[in-house]
């Protein structure tokens, strides 16, 4: 399997195990969502519905792939994925930061682009 497979294959795996935790106490006018898009490497999950009369609609989760590398676009669970990523096998060259400004990137221990 070449790197890009199996980090498909990695993202997909975390991003199932938590919309499984999520939806293991549904709540009924919050949706939670995956989108994974193999064609164009582009993985979501996200929820979408209403509080009360609030409109909710969130990305939890943005990954890509780029350039060889996975891209964390957007990333508010609590542990991280870059950390979800590294127990994977995933090394820190591979993971870059993209929610951190590109002049900040250096700073992290991870690949800039």
């Amino acid at each position: 399997m070449d790197k890009l497979s199996h980090y498909r294959n990695i993202i997909k795996n975390i991003l199932l195990e938590y919309d499984r935790l999520c939806n293991t106490s549904p709540d009924d006018e919050v949706e939670s969502l995956l989108a994974l898009d193999d064609e164009r490497d582009q993985y979501l999950w996200f929820q979408l519905g209403w509080q009360q009369k609030h409109r909710i609609k969130g990305i939890t989760v943005h990954i890509r792939l780029k350039n060889q590398k996975i891209w964390i676009e957007e990333d508010w669970t609590e542990e991280g994925i870059a950390t979800e990523l590294l127990a994977a096998g995933v090394p820190q060259s591979d993971i870059v930061l993209a929610f951190h400004p590109p002049s900040e990137r250096p700073l992290t221990e991870f690949a800039t682009a």
